[in-house]
This record gives C-alpha cells, sequence and structure tokens, in this order.
C-alpha cells in the first residue's frame, strides 16, 4: 500500500501551481537606503580613525551643512541648472542622431562596415583631449557643453540601437512586409517594440554619460556649472563645497536613471 501510495502522492504535488512572487515596491528604495547609510557610516569611521581634517575629508555632517545652507543661498541651484540644461540637451541631440543612425547602419551592413572604424576612431579618443578644440572652435559658451555632453553620449546608444535592431528576429520582419505592412508600420508595430528593451540598455548608459560630459566641458572653461564650482572649490580649498557640488551632480544622474527605469517600465512592461 505504501509503495503504490508515493507516486500518487508525488504526482499530485506536481500539480500545484507554483506561488508567483510578489515583488516588493520598497525593494530598490531600502536597498538605496541602507547603501547610503553604510557609506556614511564607512566614511564617518575613516575620518575617526585617520584623523582627517576637514580640508581632506570632511566629515559627512559636515557636508550636509554646506550642503543646505548652499541650496538655501542659491548657489547649488544655479549652478546644477545649468548643467542640468547641458546634460539634457546634449543627450536630446545624442539620442535623435543616434536612433536615426542607428536604423540606418542596422539597415545597411555595408554602410556599417565603412562607417564602424571611424566610429570606434572617435569613441576611443578620450573626451578630455577633444574638449578644448571644441571650446576653440566653438566657445567658452553654453553651446560647447552641449556638443561635448553630446559626444559622450552618442556612441553607447547608437551602438545599443544598431545591435537591438538586428537583435529582432528576420523572420518576423518579413512576415509584416508580406502581409502589407510598410517600412515605417513594420518599425512601429514590429521592430521598434522587440528592440527598445535593447535601445534602453543605452539609453540609461547615455544618461549617466551626459553629465559626465557637460561637467568636462565645465571643467575646461566655464565660470557656471557644477564642473565650474568643482574647480572654483578645488582653487579655495574649500573641499566641503566640492563634495556638495559632487553629492548635487551624483543626485541629478540618479535622478536621470530612475526616470529612465520609469520610462522603460511604461514603455516596456511585458519585459518586467
Amino acid at each position: 500500500m505504501l509503495i503504490h501510495s508515493m507516486p500518487l502522492m508525488r504526482h499530485q504535488d506536481d500539480e500545484q501551481p507554483p506561488q508567483p512572487r510578489t515583488p516588493s515596491r520598497l525593494g530598490p528604495a531600502f536597498g538605496l537606503v541602507v547603501s547610503l547609510a553604510l557609506l556614511a557610516l564607512v566614511w564617518k569611521l575613516i575620518i575617526v580613525v585617520r584623523h582627517y581634517p576637514a580640508f581632506v575629508l570632511p566629515a559627512p555632517e559636515v557636508v550636509l551643512r554646506r550642503l543646505l545652507d548652499e541650496m538655501l543661498g542659491g548657489t547649488l541651484p544655479h549652478h546644477a541648472w545649468l548643467t542640468l540644461i547641458e546634460a539634457v540637451s546634449g543627450f536630446g541631440i545624442a539620442l535623435a542622431l543616434s536612433l536615426v543612425l542607428g536604423y540606418l547602419l542596422a539597415h545597411a551592413p555595408r554602410i556599417e562596415r565603412i562607417l564602424a572604424p571611424q566610429l570606434a576612431a572617435m569613441q576611443a579618443i578620450p573626451i578630455v583631449a577633444v574638449a578644448p578644440l571644441i571650446i576653440l572652435w566653438i566657445g567658452g559658451d553654453i553651446r560647447s557643453k552641449i556638443l561635448v555632453a553630446a559626444l559622450v553620449t552618442f556612441f553607447p546608444i547608437l551602438s545599443s540601437t544598431i545591435v537591438a535592431l538586428r537583435g529582432v528576429p528576420r523572420e518576423l520582419v518579413e512576415m509584416a512586409l508580406i502581409s502589407g505592412a510598410n517600412r515605417w508600420q513594420t518599425l512601429r508595430y514590429v521592430e521598434l517594440p522587440l528592440a527598445l528593451p535593447g535601445i534602453f540598455g543605452g539609453v540609461k548608459a547615455g544618461l549617466a554619460l551626459a553629465t559626465t560630459g557637460a561637467v568636462v566641458g565645465e571643467f575646461v572653461a566655464g565660470r557656471d556649472g557644477l564642473g565650474a564650482l568643482i574647480n572654483i572649490s578645488r582653487g579655495l580649498f574649500d573641499t566641503p563645497l566640492m563634495f556638495a557640488a559632487l553629492v548635487t551632480l551624483a543626485a541629478l544622474t540618479l535622478t536621470f536613471y530612475l526616470l529612465a527605469n520609469l520610462l522603460e517600465w511604461l514603455l516596456v512592461r511585458w519585459e518586467w
């Protein structure tokens, strides 16, 4: 009796549907808070153990106090707003150009083989070496910073767009064309929805790099912006102000990343 009942019990267990896992919405936020708390704790311990003075490594509470003072005084909002404009404008230009060129290169392998070495060579040159030339040719105004941000952002989005579009199954595209869809309809209803997850990988990387490009331009030539503020605070040996500018820059980049994640969730829900 026992031998015959064991397979039956195993069969009944196999028929039970797996319980779906309910994702916790507080998980990412909780992880961020915990990681920041650990970072502040380690930061404070290093200062206590090594006895660093404030001009070498200020304590977290000193940086927080200076951050609030500069926020209320209007210094940080002024510089952060200019960096935000440069980063968003450069990202928008790079996004538009890379999506169009990425679509063309994904459907024209011969042209892609010709342009790929030039694009790779451009990407291999550090933007710090190119930024002075751009500022020399265009000037030290906001246009040069936008162009630097666009150049830094362009290649990651272009690469992800080409790879994502080429990853769309060819039979689906041919089936849409055979069914009477034109190129625009095929792109809108077949290629773009399937390529969006891969494209968003480059978009999120590009958003992070856009602030880097804007700050590099401000480093080279600029009186305003977070990069210029970091340069000024370094010259004055005002390390708490430098840390406050770095924290603001990190907050901008994190906000960009979270907004890109939200947009990806809205447009590519089937992947989540």
